[in-house]
């Protein structure tokens, strides 16, 4: 999918939307882990996976930037160190003028007054002042995947981010998972302004038919019977 269009498209999304598209499409939902937050509230983030395992230097991500397209989002594998920062204000600096649409990071990040004020969206796992103390040997496939918590990710995924945090989907589904999310949405504004006209959310459910349901078909189960009558909630 092209770039402008992912982005557009993200842009009344949310990776909530996302996920329940993962859920309803029986597509793998690939979570970050909670814990991976954004730098700047409100920041949002939408493009290809520009992989990159940290081994404490930087040049791996200068390297990254060589290969990358505009629009890509830089995932650093850091492994989810918590004694480290592996990203500063010149990184960061250095992907925006490389044209990139932001930056994950499976560690933590530095500087966090001057990101926030570059502006380019940066999710992590928090922020320390020390930068890498040490250098490991490089692996070979540096720059093939990245690990965030227990996922891989490489360059044949799509990364979202917003403030509900981090997903990734694959590139070749993107186009159909963002169709199924406008879907979602669409149902769930409905559903949100009958609700503030005063019907209930069980009342546009049917909730009171899908109990008399459930006590006929025990194995019975709420999505199935949201599907049944076209609501969203759950996904």
């Amino acid at each position: 999918m092209d770039r402008h269009e992912l982005r557009r498209r993200f842009a009344t999304l949310t990776t909530a939307h996302l996920a329940d598209a993962c859920i309803r499409a029986r597509v793998p939902v690939r979570c970050a882990p909670a814990h991976l937050r954004s730098v700047a509230p409100g920041s949002r983030l939408a493009g290809r996976v520009c992989p990159a395992r940290h081994v404490g230097s930087v040049d791996v991500f200068l390297e990254a930037f060589e290969g990358a397209a505009p629009g890509d989002v830089l995932v650093v594998d850091n492994g989810g160190r918590l004694d480290e920062a592996c990203v500063g204000d010149l990184v960061v600096l250095e992907a925006q003028a490389a044209g990139l649409d932001g930056i994950v990071i499976w560690g933590l990040h530095r500087d966090t007054a001057d990101i926030r004020a570059i502006g380019l969206p940066v999710f992590s796992l928090g922020a320390i002042p020390t930068g890498p103390l040490r250098l490991d040997a490089r692996p070979h496939d540096a720059l093939g995947s990245a690990g965030v918590g227990d996922l891989t990710v490489s360059g044949e995924d799509v990364v979202l981010g917003d403030d509900d945090g981090v997903l990734f989907v694959p590139a070749t589904r993107a186009a159909d998972l963002l169709t199924l999310a406008e879907t979602i949405r669409d149902t769930e504004r409905h559903q949100a302004e009958r609700i503030r006209e005063g019907v209930s959310l069980r009342a546009q459910l049917r909730f009171d038919t899908y109990l008399a349901r459930r006590r006929q078909e025990p194995s019975l189960s709420f999505r199935d019977h949201l599907r049944a009558v076209g609501g969203a909630v759950e996904e």
